[in-house]
């Protein structure tokens, strides 16, 4: 006698994991809401804000589960142990009621499920996901890291008081501190780019994995450098026009950059600058090949 297809393994399979996914929208879904909420309209904690490279990571990472759907599906049912700790931990987390820990508790779980059903190699194959999602969850680091970065700020605000100065400007820099002007402008601890920094790390993995080049080491080495230097960079830059537009009263343009939409463009800007590092990589990994083969064609004449 045949088994009917509602009730053949692969279909009970599909039903575990979308009884799975409901169970995860359920009673994450509204965590999710609150970070897009807080992310777009600026009603989240600063330290949360640092994580806003979620709105695209989430949705990328979950696009890349459906891409591994079939293969996820393949894989033999293998439990491991550090899954039952990892969902136990997470589920602590999550009953504990606060946002922090219930936050945190999200990629926790997501790790230990694909432990639980499908060992490491589950593990690895969602591995990337994962790492998108832990990277967007929003969690105390920024708050943590914020007193070691002084040696960041006086670095900032020294080349940024090097601009200004070269520009004619009266410019002083004690320390953190930049004087246009008379007026002074202090290049606080939030103001050290560790944002600009963060996203602009996250969307160059982002833009590895989508053109498939993460794997090639050396490409993925001089892509997260090049991103981290644009991003001192811009921020030193994005510094030195706050102080110029402070220290010479254009306090709209101030307000502008520094807390409405122009900091945003400013940001979009720079990841538009990493994309164009990016292409200019290519190409030129392009034209060499070309030239090498090239080389041996004419060596083959």
């Amino acid at each position: 006698m045949g088994i009917s297809p509602s009730l053949s393994p692969v279909s009970h399979k599909n039903r575990q994991s979308w009884l799975m996914i409901g169970f995860l929208a359920v009673i994450y879904g509204p965590v999710i809401f609150h970070w897009y909420d807080g992310w777009l309209n600026k009603s989240i904690g600063i330290e949360h804000e640092y994580f806003s490279h979620g709105l695209i990571g989430l949705p990328y990472a979950a696009y890349i589960v459906w891409q591994n759907r079939k293969k996820w599906q393949r894989l033999e049912d293998r439990s491991h142990p550090l899954g039952a700790f990892l969902l136990t931990l997470g589920a602590i987390f999550y009953l504990l009621g606060s946002s922090l820990w219930v936050s945190m508790s999200f990629p926790i779980i997501l790790a230990g499920i694909c432990l639980w059903l499908k060992g490491t190699e589950g593990f690895k194959l969602q591995g990337f996901p994962l790492l998108l999602t832990a990277l967007a969850t929003p969690n105390p680091i920024p708050y943590l890291i914020a007193p070691y970065t002084l040696p960041l700020q006086v670095f900032i605000a020294a080349c940024a008081g090097f601009i200004l100065q070269q520009a004619g400007l009266d410019v002083s820099v004690d320390g953190i501190y930049i004087a246009v002007e008379g007026r002074m402008v202090e290049v606080a601890p939030y103001c050290a780019g560790l944002k600009m920094l963060f996203t602009s790390l996250y969307v160059t993995l982002l833009l590895l994995h989508w053109t498939d080049t993460i794997e090639n080491g050396r490409k993925t080495r001089f892509m997260l450098l090049s991103a981290f230097g644009i991003s001192v960079g811009a921020n030193i830059v994005r510094n030195a026009l706050l102080a110029w537009f402070h220290g010479t009263g254009q306090e709209e343009n101030f307000k502008l950059l520094h807390d409405s939409w122009g900091g945003d463009l400013y940001s979009v800007f720079m990841l538009l600058l990493i994309l164009l590092v990016f292409q200019i990589m290519q190409y030129r990994e392009a034209v060499k090949k070309k030239s090498l083969a090239q080389g041996e064609g004419n060596q083959d004449d």
